[in-house]
């Protein structure tokens, strides 16, 4: 029932939708009265026209995908065509450090297994893995206990930084309270109370910010800052090549808050997936010599 309740709200349509399942639109009529009877709501709202989701149905359909694609994922695993990578592997992880670090982790992954394919979503928000179909996250954060598994692969900073020709200018602030006195550029993004930054151990007072300059992007806030327009605060991977070349240098390195260490997270049974398997083990590969900063 399920597989039909999809293939109709993809198809708009139970003639298309029983057509491409190789049955006959009655019986993909009554397979929808079916589940709908069964769960006690309406998924579908039919016109002379055209077949739409209803509000309930639009959450239904996500999850309804999640549990479909694990079920496949244990089809295969038991059949044993799971024995060699195939198929698709959904990864995310936020823009900038996906847009550096995880796509150069995929090239290799896809070079080495012509079978897999990936897609990759870039967001910088928390998904919901099961629900939106994630088979491996990537979080730069303390984790919580939860039932995925984590496997870690490095650690970033939260560091300070400007332009030698700003620090030229104004100088460079030689303890956190003399920030209060720069032109200071704050994203809007940094985890972290909005308008505050923290530095050294936990539990230490924030500093309240009033920046010159407030943006929604990190690479605009190191643009900015690139500029000379003043310091700005970013995570190290996003920096390190603007400090290697020389256009930021680091300030306040001995006040830093410590690390935050960055995880691959996924669901604890999909654990012997070689699609899985292999996105880790580049994974690993790659982040023992990546420079994060």
């Amino acid at each position: 029932m399920l597989r039909t309740f999809i293939a109709v709200a993809e198809k708009g349509s139970f003639a298309e939708a029983a057509r491409s399942l190789n049955m006959t639109p009655s019986t993909a009529t009554r397979a929808i009265k079916d589940l709908e009877e069964s769960l006690g709501l309406t998924l579908l709202m039919r016109t002379t026209r055209s077949v739409r989701l209803t509000e309930a149905g639009e959450g239904y359909i996500a999850r309804c995908r999640a549990a479909l694609a694990e079920l496949d994922a244990a089809e295969r695993d038991v059949r044993g065509v799971g024995a060699k990578p195939h198929g698709t592997l959904v990864v995310t992880a936020p823009m900038v450090f996906g847009r550096l670090h995880i796509v150069p982790v995929i090239d290799a992954v896809i070079r080495a297994n012509p079978d897999l394919n990936i897609r990759l979503l870039l967001l910088d928000r928390v998904v919901r893995m099961v629900e939106e179909g994630i088979d491996v996250a990537v979080r730069i954060a303390d984790l919580s206990d939860s039932a995925f598994h984590a496997v870690r692969v490095g650690e970033i900073r939260k560091v300070v930084t400007a332009s030698p020709a700003y620090l030229e200018t104004h100088g460079a602030p030689a303890s956190v309270a003399e920030l209060a006195a720069h032109r200071l550029i704050h994203f809007d993004g940094l985890a972290g109370p909005p308008g505050e930054w923290r530095f050294g151990a936990s539990g230490r007072p924030a500093l309240r910010l009033e920046p010159r300059l407030i943006v929604n992007s990190a690479d605009a806030a190191i643009q900015a800052a690139c500029l000379g327009m003043g310091i700005t605060r970013a995570l190290s991977y996003q920096v390190a090549n603007d400090i290697a070349a020389g256009r930021l240098q680091r300030l306040l390195i001995d006040q830093e808050p410590p690390p935050v260490p960055v995880h691959l997270l996924f669901q604890g049974q999909r654990s012997a997936s070689p699609n899985l398997r292999v996105f880790i083990e580049a994974a690993k590969q790659y982040f023992r010599t990546a420079q994060l900063g």
